[in-house]
């Protein structure tokens, strides 16, 4: 990702991460080297603590973030309040998840107290994430995904994966059914509901010109994920 020129790479480490699966040969004691390494290249690091978080995680998160806050990551990518509230008790930079949905102004205000950069639900339209812009504080960051795997849940929201093979897509362990072939009619050459990847390479501008400061980039079973600025 550094050597394409990103200007900043979002990574998972452990289980509370929503690539857990595919990300798991990061580990806590890595996050120095990442860190270093990204800054190294003038890059910013930007740690994804975006699961969903239940009693039992809360330990593992603190310290997940305590790590990050030594090891100077420049920020964590987080969807629960739980770690909002810890970076800010630890004095660590917040980017909001798509996780969150935020797909209207209002919900936007609520969580921007938490953070200065959010990354929008990825269902939004050109024309709603422009007029969520026009009615949004300029200092506050907008981000929107414009390459990649996408699911095919409203914000990754899904439960399909659960149920058919027992892994939770909502804690990063998604077993992505919905690319798998199934049979229509007898045939097992259909993809009912599989999603073509996205790709807005020809929509940059018009990101750009609706307030987009930032796109992702993301790519499916690989363990960073890149940026590049508009």
């Amino acid at each position: 990702a550094l050597q394409a020129g990103a200007d900043s790479v979002y990574f998972g480490i452990g289980a509370l991460n929503m690539r857990a699966h595919s990300a798991g040969g990061f580990t806590i004691d890595d996050l120095n080297e990442i860190a270093a390494l990204c800054r190294e290249h003038g890059a910013k690091s930007y740690l994804t603590v975006n699961t969903v978080i239940y009693d039992g995680d809360l330990a593992a998160m603190r310290e997940i973030v305590s790590a990050a806050k030594a090891a100077g990551v420049s920020a964590v990518i987080a969807s629960d309040v739980a770690v909002m509230q810890c970076c800010r008790e630890l004095g660590v930079e917040v980017h909001l998840s798509t996780q969150l949905n935020i797909a209207n102004v209002e919900a936007l205000r609520f969580y921007a107290q938490f953070a200065d950069v959010v990354v929008l639900a990825r269902e939004l339209s050109l024309a709603e994430i422009a007029a969520i812009r026009a009615h949004t504080p300029p200092e506050l960051e907008l981000e929107a995904f414009v390459h990649g795997a996408m699911c095919m849940s409203v914000s990754g929201r899904c439960l399909l994966s659960s149920y058919l093979t027992g892994r939770d897509a909502n804690r990063g362990a998604c077993a992505q059914p919905c690319r798998m072939q199934y049979s229509m009619g007898g045939r097992m050459d259909e993809y009912p509901l599989s999603l073509r990847d996205n790709c807005l390479a020809d929509y940059l501008q018009q990101l750009a010109d609706a307030g987009v400061a930032c796109v992702k980039i993301a790519v499916s079973y690989t363990h960073l994920r890149a940026h590049e600025t508009c």
